[in-house]
């Protein structure tokens, strides 16, 4: 099963997460996108760590999200990716603008030949007012996309508010 979570800034969607991979009863990889740039994404990044099973296995790949789930992906495994919005992030960042585009396809290439269990963690960031610079509308814009793309392929669709689940499409968590 392939589950896209979405929530906003401490909704409770990562933990929401963890415990389904936990109650999976599989091996768990988790697959952490962000990157230290400073003290405070640091401090989240240990706050993650400290919160994992010591017994998870441990990603950490920022960009090239496609090729590491095709490489760590199995029937008998829970691929737990957080988070998306923190990846687009990175791409949209990167020196080559075209790299956004095609990780993006890729990863949508690739979701459905993936075997075992994925769960995507994301932000919604669409539901505010529409930000004033460029790059923020641009990162805005691309993430609604992208979780529409990602929701239309997904067997099960969460929005968490408050630690609460909400189901959008497939079972229930």
């Amino acid at each position: 099963m392939h589950t896209l979570i979405l929530g906003g800034a401490r909704s409770g969607k990562s933990a929401l997460a963890e415990r389904l991979a936990t109650a999976s009863g599989r091996e768990v990889t988790y697959i952490a996108t962000s990157q230290p740039g400073d003290a405070e994404m640091a401090a989240r990044i240990a706050h993650h760590r400290a919160r994992r099973p010591a017994e998870w296995g441990c990603v950490e790949e920022p960009l090239a999200l496609a090729s590491t789930l095709r490489l760590h992906a199995r029937d008998d495994r829970v691929l737990l990716v957080d988070c998306l919005t923190l990846w687009l992030s990175n791409l949209l960042g990167d020196v080559d603008p075209t790299r956004f585009i095609a990780e993006r396809d890729a990863l949508l290439a690739t979701l459905p030949t993936l075997p075992g269990e994925v769960l995507f963690v994301s932000n919604e960031v669409g539901l505010g007012i529409v930000p004033m610079g460029e790059l923020t509308r641009r990162f805005v814009d691309e993430a609604g996309r992208l979780h529409q793309s990602l929701a239309a392929q997904c067997d099960r669709v969460l929005f968490v508010a408050a630690g609460l689940p909400l189901t959008l499409k497939g079972a229930p968590a």
